[in-house]
């Protein structure tokens, strides 16, 4: 078996841990959008997206560290590409629930689905898993379940997707209604599938490393 440097640096998990810790942010202000229930009106959208375009912004930060860092290190704990994907797949994350929320706003929107509180629970669950997750990578080690509860969630992410869009084109709304809550669901929806974007990416990791 080959010889393999690997740095203690511990910058890298770090970063990692930052970037998902953005994400527990991210969804946290995104329950707070609902006023923690939905369907019974929304808290101040303008402050609210202010606040998520902020940790956007925070985010995005971090994902340049994680650039910078790997552009100006010569040993990285694991293959370079695989660190500019899971920088790349963790931003993404934050950048669908951003667009979720200022479409929220921009389409003064002040009433969703309470089945979109669903969605949220989803994507809260999947951060904190995310942000517990990231110093593991340090040791490779209790990795699987990780990936496995994320594919779950994304699963149960699906049903409650294709229950609110029955529920959209029930009837209930009319087609401007519908035209903007769609997208926000759709972006919700994007939000989860990048999240198993991330735990895919964590499993290749993984097995290249073991």
């Amino acid at each position: 078996m080959p010889l393999r440097l690997r740095p203690n640096d511990p910058t890298f998990y770090d970063l990692f841990t930052e970037s998902a810790n953005h994400l527990v942010d991210g969804a946290r202000i995104l329950a707070e959008l609902l006023g923690s229930t939905a369907g019974t009106g929304l808290s101040s959208s303008h402050q609210i997206a202010a606040a998520m375009k902020d940790a956007e912004h925070a985010a995005d930060e971090t994902t340049h560290s994680i650039i910078r860092r790997v552009n100006s290190t010569f040993v990285t704990p694991f293959d370079r590409e695989d660190i500019y994907r899971l920088a790349s797949d963790l931003d993404d994350v934050m950048d669908y629930m951003e667009e979720a929320v200022d479409s929220v706003h921009l389409f003064s929107l002040d009433k969703l689905p309470e089945e979109i509180a669903e969605q949220i629970e989803v994507l809260q669950r999947a951060a904190q898993l995310t942000a517990e997750t990231m110093p593991r990578l340090r040791t490779m080690k209790d990795l699987a379940e990780y990936w496995i509860e994320i594919n779950r969630l994304e699963n149960t992410g699906d049903a409650v997707h294709r229950r609110l869009i029955a529920k959209l084109f029930s009837g209930e709304y009319d087609a401007l209604t519908v035209m903007k809550v769609k997208t926000v669901v759709d972006l919700l929806e994007a939000a989860i599938d990048a999240f198993e974007h991330v735990a895919n990416t964590v499993e290749q990791i993984a097995v290249k490393e073991s």
